[in-house]
This record gives C-alpha cells, structure tokens and sequence, in this order.
C-alpha cells in the first residue's frame, strides 16, 4: 500500500511517545489506530478481550460470494415508517474516537423486509479507507463487507433495535437487532450530505460532540425503488464486544458521494484529541469467515422464483399443444 512507509515512520515516533507517557489499557481499536495508541488491541485481537464474542463463529462483516447465495422469496420490500420525516429533536453527532455517529430518537422504524415485527432507528455510523494515492485520486476501499471479494469507498449502518426494547444492550439478548447496511461508492455530488459533512469541523477529535438540526433518512439512502434487492444473514456488531444476535440487511443499490465528500471523513476527522498521527482511516474490521451460515437473498424483481418458472414450462407447453388439435 502506497501510505504504508510514512505509517511506519508515524507508528515508530507515535510508539515512543506514547511509551514515555506510560498510556496502557486494553481497549479495542483498528489496525490503523496502533501508530497512536500500539497498546490497544486491533481487531486480531479482540477475541481477547474480556467479555467480548469476537471469536464466534457467526462473525461479522464477511464476503458474500454471489454465485453460493440462496434466495428466499419470503424477503419482501421493506416499509419504512417515519424515514421520510425528520425527528422531533435535533441529531446528537459524536465522535467517539472510531467513527462518527449520529444518535437518533427511534421514531423511524423499519418493517417486513423478513422482519418480524417493526424496529426502530437507534444510530448511523460510517466506515471508510484512506486516500491512498493523492496524486491519482484513488481511494482504499474501506467498506466493511464485500461483495466477491470487491469492496466500495464506504459503508454506512443504520442500526435498529425492536420496538419493544429500550436500548441495544437488551435488544443484543435476543436477536432485536437489525442493522441496515449501505454500501457508498464514488460518484456524484450528493447535496443531502452537505449538512451532515459540514458539522465534521465541530467534532475532530475522539470525544466531541455538537448537534445540528435532523435531516430526513431517507435523504441520505437509495430511493426505495432501489432498496428491493438486497442481502440477508445473521450476524454479529462489527466492532467489540461483537455479539452475534444480529440480522443484517446489505442493499445491492450504492449511495454515491463526490470523492471530495468522501475525503472529508479522513482530512477532517482524528482517532485521538490531537491532530499529530491519529488521522481517523481505515476503520473497519477485516471480513470473518462465513461457516455453516447461508446468505440469502430478495429478488422482488421476479415475478416467480425460478423453480416455480420451470414447473410452468411443461404446463404452457402442454397448453400450447392443445390449440394444435
């Protein structure tokens, strides 16, 4: 990777500072945080932190090979409830030293879809690569899921929970999680982002917060004509404690955001409380393995599924033969 030499000369200054200052701890980060902090635990590690689920075998994020899915034609669109309004309070937006998150009031919810029952929207964060080559702008990919084995500039997760539950903790108990995920290509400028991209001067560093006036979320997904088709497994949160009870949903259908958006996640956002080496990249986990699970997915497309089409073939001919005598 093109940036890798001048990483190495930061982590090397970084690891000495930090050893002189005597930081420890055994709090989780990505790969790309040891330049700052080298006595954190990146994401080969978490396993070993207490507590955590890290080492499953129902992990998240992974690699979906499109040529092993299977379709499953009980997955039909999903309703939105409330997505196409903006909530009654302003957005609290935070980072929180691994990404920037919006908390939301769960008042727009989520239903069918696979779904039993409805969810609420509880938070949306982002995960992204770097600029790896300047000069010909090009991006590393820094989605957390793929789709075989090709990965896009970004990943965005709205993250729901059962209506019924009042926070994620409780919900993580028994399956009440749903995250949406979306994947962010480069492309266009989208002008719906410009609000949310423009508070990013209000939060550099790990632990600012502000908050700006709620947007709609829908303004910031596909249209819904694009959100039939999409991925459907069980999973896990991708960041520590990494529990397993959660159903995700991938939308085939990218958001696009200019390149200049899409760098504003990195020139203008810090993993630490200063600017010197903690740069905010790279801040996904590296895809797990996929196991006995079975990916499925939704082709709303369709108006039958392909074994139920074969089975008319031999009727319609039939059918077709009847007029010859």
């Amino acid at each position: 990777m093109a940036w890798l030499p001048g990483l190495v000369f930061f982590c090397l200054y970084s690891t000495a500072a930090k050893a002189a200052s005597g930081e420890d701890g055994p709090h989780w980060c990505y790969l790309s945080q040891k330049c700052q902090d080298p006595h954190c635990k990146e994401p080969r590690q978490w396993d070993e932190i207490p507590g955590s689920t890290c080492g499953g075998n129902a992990q998240s994020p992974i690699n979906i090979v499109t040529s092993k899915i299977e379709y499953d034609w009980n997955l039909l669109p999903f309703r939105f409830e409330k997505y196409n309004t903006e909530q009654a309070s302003n957005w609290d937006i935070v980072n929180n030293g691994h990404t920037v998150q919006v908390n939301l009031d769960g008042s727009a919810k989520i239903l069918s879809g696979g779904l039993s029952g409805k969810y609420k929207a509880m938070q949306f964060h982002f995960h992204w690569g770097n600029d790896a080559e300047k000069s010909k702008r090009r991006l590393s990919p820094g989605s957390e899921h793929s789709i075989d084995g090709e990965r896009y500039a970004m990943e965005l997760h709205i993250v729901h929970i059962k209506e019924n539950y009042a926070d994620i903790s409780d919900a993580l108990k028994e399956n009440g999680v749903a995250v949406l995920g979306f994947f962010i290509e480069v492309g266009k400028n989208n002008e719906n982002y410009v609000p949310l991209l423009s508070q990013f001067k209000e939060i550099p560093f790990s632990g600012n917060k502000t908050v700006m006036p709620p947007l709609r979320l829908d303004s910031l997904i596909p249209k819904a004509e694009d959100l039939t088709s999409f991925y459907r497994y069980n999973g896990s949160l991708t960041t520590p404690s990494c529990n397993q009870n959660v159903i995700w949903t991938l939308f085939e259908k990218p958001i696009e955001l200019q390149l200049e958006q899409i760098q504003a996640f990195w020139m203008e956002l810090y993993f630490g409380t200063t600017k010197e080496n903690s740069w905010m990249v790279d801040n996904f986990r590296p895809t797990q393995p996929l196991g006995n699970r079975i990916v499925f997915k939704s082709d709303s497309n369709s108006l039958l599924p392909p074994a139920k089409l074969l089975l008319l073939i031999p009727t319609a001919a039939c059918f077709s033969l009847s007029f010859l005598h």
